[in-house]
């Protein structure tokens, strides 16, 4: 009997078989006119094993959401995930797995000495502007580096 097969793209990974940290391509749409859109899994802690805090994954999300914009062109979104091991990252055109992988290595590198106010985290900018955590944050993004910098891309994209 054929497993069910989900509309959200992600309900249908295996997350018993992949190991975090990681970028993965989760789906590529091409519109009407033909503008491509690319949306990547970037997975921070091993599902159903860890997750991140509230307060650490909304720093995150504030500092990559603004940094990896100076990073590359065409950033549409990223979203934490519910799960909270992760984030979706939507940019328009097909970066490749290792170039997003990249790029966020130089934000996160960034991060995980970030010694400056976290963006956007007042009341008027912010909806949950008192659940911030910079040392959480700080923590996996150095653990998202040190892993894939010792094991090396082939590790970690396209899982």
């Amino acid at each position: 009997m054929a497993e069910k097969k989900y509309n959200v793209d992600s309900f249908n990974l295996d997350h018993t078989k992949v190991t975090a940290p990681y970028v993965r391509l989760a789906a590529r749409k091409v519109g009407e006119k033909g503008d491509i859109v690319s949306k990547y899994d970037i997975r921070f802690t091993q599902p159903n094993k860890e997750f991140m805090t509230t307060g650490a994954i909304h720093t995150l999300e504030h500092l990559i959401a603004e940094y990896i914009r100076d990073e590359m062109e065409g950033v549409i979104d990223l979203s934490p995930m519910g799960c909270r091991t992760g984030f979706y990252f939507t940019i328009w055109g097909q970066p490749t797995e290792e170039e997003v992988a990249n790029h966020l290595l130089n934000v996160l590198r960034k991060v995980s000495v970030w010694d400056k106010a976290i963006p956007a985290t007042t009341e008027k900018e912010c909806g949950n502007y008192k659940d911030h955590d910079l040392e959480g944050a700080k923590s996996f993004a150095k653990r998202w580096c040190d892993g894939i910098e010792k094991k090396g891309w082939s590790a970690f994209i396209n899982q």
